[in-house]
């Protein structure tokens, strides 16, 4: 269920793809975990992994659409998943230099300017990463309010002026997708600028870390109708349809550092030898490892199956715009929950500057804030709910998507309006597949919620207030969340055992925020009742949770560690 780069075949995927997995694994078990380290707390550039990008062409190959590139170009997300979670699994900084090319790369392929795209596509041959200008240091992620300016000067010439604050890759992108507002019309655009042009400053790092996280200013840069990518609606949707796309490998990398820390926990609890037992006797040691793992397999579940979605998707199909953010929010707070668990476990040895897990325990927080905080995913999922729970549509069942191919529909997602009326399939197609005590529980759970929806309904009150509707949400979420993960246990034949104690912590977290929302200030009567209703204990079964951890779980001891 877990990666691990010692034994990986990526026998999934077609030769090109396996080569680019595996050497990726080579750069960084060559390097080892020492230099690693090193070079992560001197915040190194990594000059020498962008070099070897170059020389191995990989981002030319997993991020170029096939009429711009090669023969092995395209950009195809059940590859990028792998190469997701490899980059993570060693280095969330190394990860970060692709996710931000991936986020420059966004209103360019999006955009209608094939001169441009053609560029794209030399520099992403040469060795080139990118960048992307969206945030502003007064601002943040507030779009009607940029700064940035594009003053027209007549004869399809142009002037910018203007800064951006928290841009990665600001200092060395071959290109900077850069959004701006005319400053005659007002209306949006998209243009590109180049980071060595002497009207570019880079003005600092904003983060103390290895990654450059970059502040640069624009001071009268000279565009002209070449370089501009959208403008108008077409600026505003390609923004915000970047984004789906880039928020999507968040998940992933919480998956990749999640991994690894577990390796590193459970090699140092099975080896250390305390109060004349071993640490992983302990029940509550073995409780701690047990959620865990089964919250690492649902993590890793969940966002390989919404990938479905987003290879499956189309004009008609959006249900992507729902799954796509939970991997952005849901996964990314679940690897917050793992890394907690382990901490607990490993202790004090979190914090030794020689482990990985000291660089995990940070990176790891960084994941649920970027590409719109959890409130605001959690804001855009609720507009789902009503739809999702008593609206439901019918669409073609949709199978494991992974055959070699470029997803073309994530480069003309359309208008991002309308997201209120996008119809889901009938979750319970899923839920009266698979019958488990736990999901048994988990059911009356959803069914109690979904009452609650209908004759307790939030008034206009409690709609406006976003602290009670974060927790409606996270029930919500739940509900969304098991369901993809049955629907991909049906798919790769994941096992019983799994399944009900992956629904042990569900039906835990479902009764955790039920309390919470009847806690808040505002709730009813009703829904109070409601609430304490959907309260449940997990179904017990000691068996079960043994076979779990003993063939699941504490088989990985030793089974992986990063060389020196």
């Amino acid at each position: 269920m877990l990666f691990n780069p010692k034994t990986a075949q990526f026998e999934h995927l077609d030769q090109r793809s396996r080569v680019i997995m595996q050497k990726t694994i080579d750069f960084f078990e060559t390097k080892g975990k020492k230099r690693l380290k090193e070079e992560h707390h001197e915040r190194v550039w990594y000059d020498d992994f962008l070099q070897f990008l170059k020389k191995e062409g990989i981002f030319y190959t997993l991020l170029t659409p096939p009429q711009y590139g090669g023969e092995e170009c395209r950009w195809d997300t059940f590859r990028n998943m792998d190469f997701n979670e490899i980059l993570s699994f060693y280095s969330l900084a190394h990860w970060y230099a692709w996710q931000v090319t991936i986020l420059g790369l966004g209103p360019i392929w999006m955009g209608k300017n094939e001169a441009v795209k053609q560029k794209t596509a030399r520099l992403l041959e040469a060795g080139g990463i990118f960048a992307f200008g969206l945030s502003e240091k007064e601002h943040g992620a507030d779009l009607y309010a940029s700064d940035m300016a594009l003053t027209p000067l007549g004869d399809g010439q142009y002037r910018a002026d203007g800064g951006k604050y928290y841009i990665g890759n600001g200092n060395e992108a071959a290109l900077v997708s850069t959004f701006a507002k005319n400053s005659e019309t007002d209306d949006f655009v998209f243009f590109v600028v180049d980071s060595k042009h002497e009207n570019y400053e880079c003005v600092q790092n904003v983060v103390n870390s290895q990654m450059y996280v970059s502040e640069y200013a624009l001071h009268g840069y000279p565009l002209t109708d070449d370089d501009i990518l959208t403008t108008g609606s077409e600026a505003w949707d390609s923004s915000l349809n970047t984004i789906n796309v880039g928020k999507y490998n968040l998940g992933w990398a919480s998956i990749g550092i999640c991994t690894h820390a577990f390796y590193e926990a459970i090699n140092h609890a099975a080896g250390r030898f305390l109060f004349k037992h071993y640490v992983i006797d302990f029940p509550h040691i073995r409780q701690l490892f047990v959620d865990a793992y089964t919250r690492l397999c649902a993590m890793r579940m969940f966002a390989s199956r919404a990938a479905d979605y987003m290879r499956s998707a189309s004009a008609d199909d959006r249900r992507y715009l729902l799954y796509n953010p939970m991997v952005k929010m849901k996964v990314t707070t679940q690897g917050e929950e793992v890394i907690n668990l382990l901490w607990d476990v490993i202790a004090a040895k979190g914090f030794e500057k020689d482990t990985y897990f000291e660089m995990a325990a940070s990176d790891i927080r960084a994941l649920p804030k970027l590409e719109g905080t959890v409130h605001v995913n959690m804001a855009l999922i609720v507009k789902f709910m009503a739809n999702y729970f008593f609206n439901p549509g019918e669409f073609p069942e949709i199978g494991k998507v992974d055959l070699p191919g470029h997803d073309e529909f994530l480069f003309n997602q359309g208008p991002t309006r309308g997201l209120g009326k996008i119809q889901f399939h009938d979750y319970n197609i899923a839920y009266n597949s698979l019958d488990l005590p736990n999901i048994r529980i988990f059911k009356e759970q959803i069914a109690l919620l979904a009452q609650l929806l209908m004759s307790a309904t939030p008034d206009k009150d409690q709609i406006k207030d976003i602290d009670f509707l974060l927790n409606l949400g996270e029930l919500f979420t739940l509900v969304a969340y098991g369901q993809l993960l049955i629907e991909k246990a049906k798919i790769d034949a994941v096992e019983d055992d799994l399944m009900d104690q992956i629904f042990d912590f569900m039906v835990r977290d479902f009764s955790k925020f039920a309390l919470q929302l009847y806690s808040k200030t505002s709730s009813t009567p009703g829904q109070m009742d409601i609430c304490m209703q959907i309260i449940r204990k997990p179904a017990v079964n000691p068996k079960r949770f043994n076979r779990i951890w003993e063939k699941q779980v504490l088989s990985l001891k030793e089974t992986y560690t990063m060389n020196d």
